[in-house]
C-alpha cells in the first residue's frame, strides 16, 4: 500500500511539474515558429529583424526557424549554437528575473556575437544600461527553468 501511495505521489510530483515546464524554445501560442518567423541569422547579416518565408525552413530543438534566403537557412544548419538568440528567443530582461516573456522582433541586441531579444525596444534599452549583470543572472536562470544544462 505504501509502495502504490509512493508511487502515486511520485507521478502527481512529476505532472504538476510538467504541467508548468516551458519549452526551451519561444514559439508563441499558436504555431511553432522560433523568433514568430523572424530570420535568426538576419540579425547577425543585416543587423535587423527580417522576416522568414515557408520556403526556407528547418527544425531545430522542437522549433521551426524560417529564414529569408537559402544562404541563411545554410548558416544556421552548420551551426545553430551560434545564430539562435539566448535564453530560447525568451525576453532576455524577463528571464533575468527568471520570467519567460515574449518579445517584439526589433528589439535586440548583439553581445559578444550572440543575440539577445527583448520584450520591446524600451526594455531593451533598460536592459543595456546594465547588460552584464543580467546575462549573468539570464545564464544562471535559463537552464534552471527548462532544464538544460547550459544555455545557448
Amino acid at each position: 500500500m505504501l509502495k502504490r501511495l509512493a508511487t502515486l505521489l511520485t507521478l502527481l510530483t512529476l505532472t504538476t511539474f510538467s504541467a508548468f515546464a516551458k519549452d526551451p524554445i519561444e514559439t508563441g501560442t499558436f504555431n511553432n515558429k522560433a523568433i514568430y518567423g523572424y530570420d535568426t541569422v538576419a540579425y547577425f547579416t543585416m543587423n535587423k529583424a527580417v522576416k522568414g518565408t515557408d520556403e526556407f525552413t528547418y527544425s531545430w530543438r522542437g522549433a521551426d526557424w524560417y529564414f529569408s534566403s537559402q544562404a541563411h537557412k545554410d548558416l544556421f544548419v552548420a551551426e545553430p549554437e551560434k545564430y539562435a538568440p539566448q535564453y530560447g528567443g525568451y525576453c532576455a530582461y524577463a528571464m533575468s528575473a527568471g520570467r519567460f516573456v515574449g518579445i517584439d522582433e526589433e528589439a535586440f541586441s548583439i553581445v559578444d556575437d550572440k543575440l539577445y531579444l527583448n520584450y520591446s525596444k524600451g526594455v531593451r534599452d533598460d536592459w543595456m544600461e546594465n547588460q552584464a549583470e543580467f546575462i549573468k543572472k539570464a545564464n544562471k536562470h535559463y537552464p534552471e527553468k527548462v532544464g538544460l544544462t547550459d544555455v545557448n
